[in-house]
């Protein structure tokens, strides 16, 4: 645990799983609604980015663009013609979306692989530097961007929550829909804001994180699994709370190999997220209600 290189890689692995978990984390507070879609916005992000430099030869930067607009895009439908209906329909109960949410996951999933074909491919990267070596650590720039893209993304959501009329207006929607319905704030208009960012921030996750590891139309799924514990590892008390949990099971990933094996990490997740569930279900970082 004292290798330098290693604890690289727990900061590159929890970045990816902190950015995900941060996506769920809007769409939580902004419409109060747990988006399972999210890991197959990001695996389209980057699957369809790969596929099309791949196969068009297009330049990763416009590629990488338009991986950004299918996510953001997926993600805003799912609102609108998804969850939006569904949960009107069920006169606001929730447990139809996600019933529905879920077969978004799937349909996503099963819809790239027949688009963009159902081999695995390379991440996309802008800059193709050669690693570079800081004491005994070598540092890619696939690795480097998406360490300093995340600490970036975190600052700039929790400044704008704070301090923007919309990220206010998300708070006070996720805290009581009903309230900002009768003060005529304009909810709906409010979650198509958080879905959309939501799903950009899940494609900016999937597609940074690609070159470390490939991408196919099957990683959605464990995307959305590992974002889904970071999230309530972390807790939504805070902004940044969700990098907290991705950092941990970066941890796991990481390090649970050298002492439980090669189903360590597995392992542990389950144990940690059970123990979670059990002990301590608002997360590390839980919100605080003053009275």
């Amino acid at each position: 645990m004292t290798d330098p290189q290693l604890w690289l890689s727990v900061l590159e692995i929890g970045s990816f799983f902190g950015l995900i978990a941060l996506a769920y984390q809007l769409t939580l507070i902004g419409a109060g609604f747990f988006n399972f879609a999210i890991g197959p916005y990001a695996m389209a992000a980057a699957l369809g980015a790969s596929w099309l430099v791949v196969e068009f030869k297009i330049p990763a930067w416009a590629a990488i663009l338009v991986g950004l607009v299918i996510a953001g895009v997926l993600s805003a439908l799912t609102e609108l013609l998804v969850v939006r209906p569904v949960q009107k329909r069920a006169g606001g109960g929730e447990l139809p979306a996600l019933v529905a949410v879920t077969a978004v996951l799937f349909i996503v999933q099963q819809g790239a692989g027949i688009v963009f074909g159902r081999r695995a491919l390379p991440g996309q990267t802008l800059f193709r530097t050669p690693p570079v070596e800081l004491g005994s650590v070598f540092v890619t720039s696939s690795a480097l961007l998406l360490i300093v893209a995340t600490a970036v993304i975190f600052i700039l959501v929790s400044v704008w929550m704070r301090h923007s009329r919309t990220g206010r207006l998300l708070r006070a929607v996720g805290d009581n829909r009903d309230a900002a319905v009768l003060l005529g704030l304009p909810v709906r208009r409010i979650r198509l804001i958080a879905f959309a960012l939501a799903g950009v921030i899940a494609g900016i996750a999937g597609i940074l994180y690609a070159p470390k590891s490939g991408v196919s139309f099957t990683s959605g799924l464990s995307w959305t699994l590992v974002g889904f514990l970071a999230l309530v590892i972390g807790g939504t008390g805070r902004t940044w709370a969700p990098l907290v949990g991705g950092l941990l099971l970066g941890a796991i990933q990481v390090f649970a190999p050298f002492y439980f094996g090669s189903l360590g990490p597995t392992t542990m997740v389950l144990v940690i997220a059970l123990l979670f569930f059990a002990f301590r279900p608002q997360g590390m970082f839980a919100t605080r209600v003053r009275i």
